[in-house]
């Protein structure tokens, strides 16, 4: 009996270490896959349709809309982004489970539109861990400040993730993700 592959979804703050926690997880998976996002803005030079986003004109990314491809949608410096439910869906039926990292705006977003995704909030155990993360790249204690309320903010508008680890230790946060995914 193969067991139901899941969209997993990780959020967190700047400093929490995602970066390094996806990549684990993706080396130690091989049933794992990510979906390239979808975006309605134009290519810049050098970008290959496919890698990196999936290009759409306005009239494509209408459609996406329309139909309700979108899991979820942003819009950045003019450009929307999403992600793509039919990507999402074809990873999914091709027995890979799927591993997504949002903000926690665009995740909440996601989970309304799937519910039986798997949402993940990762940060450290202390705000004093952030703080030391922040303070080598912050040029004043006011942009320090601000990381921290930033971080705050996310913390306040995780709760409807599923599941909370501390990223303390990244090779265990790493370990707990893959242990969800069994």
């Amino acid at each position: 009996m193969t067991m139901q592959k899941k969209l997993f979804v990780v959020s967190g703050p700047s400093g929490a270490g995602l970066g390094e926690i996806i990549s684990e997880v993706f080396r130690r998976r091989d049933d794992l896959a990510t979906v390239v996002p979808v975006t309605a803005r134009k290519m810049k030079e050098g970008e290959q349709d496919g890698v990196g986003f999936l290009f759409y004109d306005l009239e494509g990314w209408n459609a996406l809309k329309d139909y309700g491809d979108l899991l979820e949608a942003t819009e950045f410096a003019g450009n929307d982004y999403g992600t793509s439910r039919r990507l999402v869906k074809e990873q999914l039926d091709a027995g890979k489970n799927v591993l997504l990292n949002l903000d926690i705006a665009r995740a909440a977003q996601l989970k309304k539109n799937m519910p039986e995704a798997v949402c993940v909030y990762v940060e450290p155990s202390g705000t004093g861990i952030l703080e030391e993360r922040y303070r080598p790249n912050c040029r004043s204690a006011f942009e320090l400040s601000a990381r921290m309320d930033v971080a705050a903010a996310q913390r306040a508008q995780s709760d409807f993730c599923d599941v909370r680890i501390s990223s303390d230790d990244l090779q265990a946060a790493a370990g707990q993700i893959c242990a969800l995914m069994d």
